[in-house]
C-alpha cells in the first residue's frame, strides 16, 4: 500500500527541530505507508524556512501561499515574490489561502482581497489553489465562482461542509480532501458528504502537526497517522482500502500534474 499525505506541515512538527530530524518523522511515515508528502507553507517567510530546513528529499512536494491568519504584511513586493516562487517547478500548488472568520472577523475584507489574488495568481501558472475555508464557506465558494477558479482547479481542504457545499465545489471542478477532523464524534454531516463524493474527487490529508484523528487525539499530529484516516474512510465507504489509497493517489496525481512514475 502506498499513501499520500496531501496537506501536512512538517516544518512545524516538534520533532522536527533541525535539518536531521525530519529523518524520525519521515521514516516513521514511511514505516507505515505513507511515501509522499505534500507540505504546506502558510506565509513567504515560511515557504523558505520550509525550503531551508526540509531540501534534498525527491519525496516531499511543495505548496507557496499565505494563510488568511498570516496577511499583516502585504504588498505589491509581497506578491511578486509569491508569483516568482509560485512558477518555480518544484512548487505544485498555491496555498494554503483562503477565509478564516473563526479566528479573525475584523479583518475580512483584507483576507477576501488577498484570496483573490491567489486564485488570480494560480490561474496565471496555471497551478491549482489549496483552499482554506473556516466559518466562511458561502463568502469562499463566491469568490471561488467570480474569479473563475475552475480554470486552475484546486482542493478544499480539511472539508467540513455539507453536501449543498461539496456540490457546488465538485460543480467548479474542485477535489475534496478529508483530514483526521473525519473520525471524530459528531460529525455526521461530514460523513454523509464522504459517502456523497465521487471517489474520483477525493483526497486524504493529516494536516499535521493538528486535528490527530482517532485513536490518536490529543497527541501532536503526524503524516504516520494518515493511515487511520485512509482505514476508517475505507471501512465507512465499504470498499477496499487498495482500491480506495490507489484511487486516491490517481486523484493526487491528476490534480498537481504529478508524474507518478517519479514516485
Amino acid at each position: 500500500m502506498f499513501l499520500i499525505d496531501s496537506h501536512c506541515h512538517l516544518d512545524i512538527i516538534s520533532h522536527i527541530k533541525d535539518k536531521n530530524a525530519i529523518n524520525f518523522v519521515l521514516n516513521k511515515a514511511m514505516n507505515n505507508n505513507v511515501n509522499l508528502f505534500l507540505t504546506i507553507a502558510t506565509s513567504i517567510d515560511n515557504f523558505i524556512n520550509i525550503k531551508k530546513k526540509i531540501s534534498n528529499y525527491n519525496n516531499i512536494l511543495y505548496s507557496c501561499g499565505i494563510h488568511p491568519l498570516y496577511q499583516h504584511t502585504i504588498n505589491k513586493k509581497t506578491l511578486q515574490t509569491l508569483y516568482t516562487f509560485a512558477k518555480k517547478k518544484s512548487v505544485i500548488a498555491l496555498g494554503e489561502s483562503g477565509l478564516d472568520y473563526f479566528h479573525q472577523m475584523h479583518n475580512k475584507e483584507n483576507q477576501k482581497k488577498l484570496f483573490r489574488q491567489h486564485i488570480q495568481i494560480s490561474i496565471s501558472v496555471n497551478k491549482p489553489i489549496i483552499v482554506h475555508t473556516r466559518n466562511a464557506m458561502q463568502d469562499t465558494l463566491t469568490i471561488l465562482q467570480e474569479e473563475k477558479a475552475e480554470q486552475c482547479q484546486g482542493i478544499i481542504h480539511s472539508f467540513t461542509g455539507d453536501i449543498n457545499d461539496a456540490k457546488k465545489i465538485l460543480d467548479m471542478g474542485f477535489y475534496i480532501s478529508f483530514s483526521g477532523i473525519i473520525t471524530f464524534k459528531n460529525t455526521d454531516i461530514i460523513q454523509q458528504v464522504l459517502k456523497y463524493i465521487p471517489l474520483n474527487r477525493l483526497l486524504i490529508e493529516t494536516d499535521s502537526p493538528y486535528l490527530s484523528p482517532v485513536p490518536k487525539r490529543g497527541r501532536e499530529n503526524q503524516p504516520a497517522y494518515l493511515k487511520y484516516i485512509a482505514d476508517y474512510i475505507a471501512k465507512l465507504r465499504k470498499i477496499n482500502i487498495e482500491h480506495f489509497t490507489n484511487t486516491t493517489n490517481k486523484n493526487f496525481y491528476k490534480l498537481f500534474k504529478i508524474n507518478k512514475k517519479n514516485f
